[in-house]
C-alpha cells in the first residue's frame, strides 16, 4: 500500500512539472502553485547561486538504501575507478532484471504514462518544447571496497506508448561530474549558465546531501536537454546510452540472455526518447543485441521483427558490415516461421556473388561479440 501511494505521489508530481513545462511557467509561478513543495537549500550545493530557470523542488520521491549509517564521512568518488519505438519484446528496463519495478508499482507508472501521453498530444500545436523529464527514483549507497559511492537511478520520461515503463539509467556522482567537465570544455558559452553540485569533502552519504544532489542532477539534465547545442552533443548521448550498451554486450557474451535483453530494450528506448542518434551504428547494434537474445530465448517472431527494423534502417547500404548478418538471420527466422523469405534471400545472394560478404556470412552474435564500444 505504501509503495502504491508513493508511485501515485510520484505520478502527481511529474504531471505537475510537465504542466508548467508545457505552459512555459517560470520557477516562481511553479513554486507559488505548490506551497507544499519541500524547500531544499540547494544553493549551498551549486556553483551558481542564481536559481533562475530551476524547476520547483520535489519531495518524498526518493528511497534510500544503505548498509551503513548516513553519517559516514568517507569521500565519495575521489577516484574514477532517430530510431522508431521499440520492436515487440521484453519491455523490462533498468540496471538489471533485479532492479525492475515490482508489480504493485506498475499501476501507478502506467497511469502516469497514459496521462503524460495526453499532455504531449495536446502540446503538439503549441510553441512549448516537448522536453524529457528526469526523476531520481532511488539512491543507493554502494560499498565496493575500497571505494564507496551513491548510485542514483533516474527515470527518463518522454513521449511513447502509454503502457510502457519509463527508461532508466543508474549513474554515480563521478559520471555526472565527468559529463559536466567534458561539456564545459567543449561548450563554454552554453555551459556557463548551467549549475552543477560541488564535490564535498565530508557528509556525502547523509540523506540531506543525497536529496539535494538528486534534485540538482534532475535539473542539470533538464537544462542540458533544453539547449539544442548541448542536447545533440555526443558526450551527452554517450552518458545516457553507452554504459547500457556495454553492460548489455557483456551479459550477451556471457550467455545471460534474459538479463541482457532487458538492457538492450532499455537502451533502445533511451535512444528513441532522446530523439537524436547516439552514433551511426548504435541503433543497429542495439537491434542486433535484441535479435540475438530473442533467438536464444526462443522468441523467433520477436527476433525477426528486430531484423526487419534493422533492414529498414540500413536501406540500400550494401557495404555495411551488419547488412549480410541481418539478412542471413531474417532468412533463417522466416524459414523457421514459415514466412516469405525470398526478397532477403535474393539480396543476400547478390551480396555474396558480388564478393561483398563471405559465404556463409558472419552471424549477428559473432559481430556483436567482436564489436568495440567506445
Amino acid at each position: 500500500v505504501h509503495r502504491g501511494t508513493q508511485e501515485g505521489a510520484m505520478a502527481s508530481r511529474l504531471l505537475h512539472r510537465l504542466r508548467h513545462a508545457l505552459a512555459g511557467d517560470g520557477p516562481g509561478e511553479a513554486a507559488a502553485a505548490r506551497p507544499e513543495a519541500e524547500q531544499f537549500p540547494e544553493s549551498s550545493e551549486l556553483e551558481d547561486d542564481d536559481a533562475e530557470g530551476l524547476s520547483s523542488r520535489l519531495s518524498g520521491t526518493l528511497s534510500f538504501t544503505s548498509a551503513e549509517d548516513d553519517e559516514d564521512d568517507e569521500d565519495e568518488d575521489d577516484e574514477e575507478t532517430g530510431p522508431d519505438p521499440l520492436p515487440p519484446g521484453d519491455r523490462t528496463s533498468g540496471e538489471d532484471a533485479e532492479r525492475s519495478p515490482p508489480p504493485d508499482g506498475q499501476r501507478g507508472s502506467q497511469l502516469l504514462a497514459r496521462q503524460l501521453q495526453d499532455f504531449w498530444k495536446k502540446s503538439r500545436n503549441t510553441l512549448a518544447p516537448q522536453r524529457l523529464l528526469f526523476e531520481v527514483t532511488s539512491a543507493t549507497v554502494v560499498k565496493d571496497p575500497p571505494s564507496k559511492y551513491v548510485l542514483y537511478t533516474l527515470a527518463v520520461i518522454g513521449p511513447g506508448p502509454p503502457d510502457r515503463q519509463p527508461a532508466q539509467i543508474s549513474r554515480r556522482y563521478s559520471d555526472f561530474e565527468r559529463l559536466h567537465r567534458n561539456l564545459q570544455r567543449q561548450f563554454r558559452g552554453p555551459m556557463a549558465a548551467i549549475s552543477f553540485p560541488r564535490k564535498r569533502l565530508r557528509r556525502n552519504f547523509t540523506a540531506e546531501t543525497i536529496a539535494r544532489r538528486s534534485r540538482a542532477f534532475e535539473q542539470f539534465l533538464g537544462h542540458l536537454q533544453a539547449v539544442p547545442e548541448l542536447r545533440h552533443a555526443p558526450d551527452l548521448q554517450d552518458f545516457f546510452v553507452l554504459p547500457e550498451l556495454r553492460r548489455a554486450q557483456s551479459l550477451t557474451c556471457t550467455g545471460l540472455y534474459r538479463e541482457a535483453l532487458a538492457l538492450w530494450a532499455n537502451a533502445w528506448q533511451l535512444q528513441a526518447q532522446l530523439g537524436t542518434s547516439s552514433g551511426p551504428d548504435r541503433p543497429l547494434l542495439t537491434l542486433a543485441g535484441l535479435a540475438v537474445c530473442h533467438q536464444e530465448l526462443e522468441n523467433p517472431g520477436e527476433a525477426r521483427a528486430c531484423c526487419e527494423k534493422a533492414l529498414q534502417l540500413l536501406g540500400d547500404k550494401s557495404l555495411h558490415p551488419l547488412l549480410a548478418p541481418f539478412l542471413e538471420a531474417h532468412v533463417r527466422l522466416s524459414w523457421h516461421l514459415g514466412l516469405d523469405k525470398r526478397q532477403s534471400e535474393a539480396r543476400l545472394q547478390a551480396l555474396q556473388e558480388a564478393g561483398l560478404t563471405p559465404t556463409p556470412p558472419p552471424s549477428l552474435k559473432e559481430l556483436l561479440i567482436k564489436e568495440v564500444l567506445d
